[in-house]
């Protein structure tokens, strides 16, 4: 299989035709390394939106359903120097595993899909994906779960439920789960999330109390204004996420930087930002994003 930028649809497709078993003999035989380095720093692309039907960045409402064309964009964000991994989707996973290019990388799990965007459900989101079990089974490093909280949504008492006892599964386990909250509400037919200061820290204090243990939780946040009053509100160890990019590169990558400096931020997790720039440059995207992770460091 190719591991270069050239990604082949015809081999990954004739594999899963004709011999599906290379799938787990590939996440067999991959080199994992340690979740975080001695940077204390986390680079990481976020390839989950698709499973969610998500496939929209900026006008282009099907810019991410060209299977192949993610793919390429997906191994060269991975090629890059300071790229550490990946949080995928089970089949995102498989093909890039197929493709060879997980090795020695840290690969998250994305574990519930559900909430369908543009759904009347969009907020039930159930686990639709990986669960702790089948995350250890496949040798991968950790879950990620969206918990989006509505007060006035009664779908949302089964997500936390959900999302407990997936933090509980995965710490009896080891592995790390990645928790991305927000305050939604609906308006106007769509689900949206309150990035007022005050809702995202009262996302994280509930987020910080699901499971029988925090010892192996992370947090997943939008970037935001005030994040040091954000990051003061927990100890655990916290990614930001890159956001629907709709606005100008350098206006996004400034407010990372920014919000990089503050104290207990440990990284970003991105996704169509640097998958689908502007310019289409890829590994320009990625190495802008790497250098601020690294002068974070």
């Amino acid at each position: 299989m190719p591991t270069s930028n050239s990604v082949s649809i015809a081999d990954l497709r004739n594999l899963r035709l004709h011999r599906p078993e290379e799938v787990a003999r590939a996440a067999a035989r991959r080199m994992r390394r340690p979740l975080v380095g001695e940077s204390g720093k986390l680079m990481l692309i976020a390839a989950d939106h698709p499973a969610r039907g998500a496939l929209g960045v900026r006008g282009d409402a099907l810019a991410m359903a060209d299977r192949g064309e993610l793919l390429r964009r997906l191994v060269a964000a991975l090629d890059r120097p300071g790229v550490d991994g990946v949080l995928a989707t089970p089949d995102i996973v498989e093909d890039l595993l197929l493709l060879g290019a997980l090795d020695g990388k840290v690969v998250l799990g994305s574990m519930n899909r559900g909430g369908i965007q543009g759904s009347g459900f969009e907020l039930d989101d159930r686990f639709t994906a990986y669960d702790a079990q089948s995350i250890v089974e496949v040798g991968l490093d950790g879950g990620k779960m969206l918990l989006r909280i509505d007060p006035a949504d009664a779908s949302t008492v089964v997500t936390l439920e959900s999302c407990g006892r997936a933090v509980t599964d995965l710490a009896r386990r080891q592995r790390a789960a990645m928790v991305e909250p927000f305050m939604a509400y609906w308006a106007n037919g769509r689900v949206h999330n309150d990035l007022s200061t005050d809702a995202v820290i009262r996302s994280v204090a509930i987020a910080s109390g699901l499971g029988a243990t925090s010892a192996y939780t992370w947090l997943k946040l939008p970037v935001i204004d005030e994040m040091e009053r954000v990051m003061a509100a927990t100890t655990l160890p916290t990614l930001l996420l890159g956001g629907d990019p709709s606005g100008a590169p350098d206006e996004t990558y400034a407010a990372w930087e920014k919000a990089l400096a503050v104290s207990g931020v440990s990284g970003l997790i991105v996704g169509r930002a640097l998958l689908y720039p502007p310019d289409g440059d890829v590994e320009a995207a990625v190495d802008a994003a790497v250098g601020l992770v690294g002068a974070a460091r």
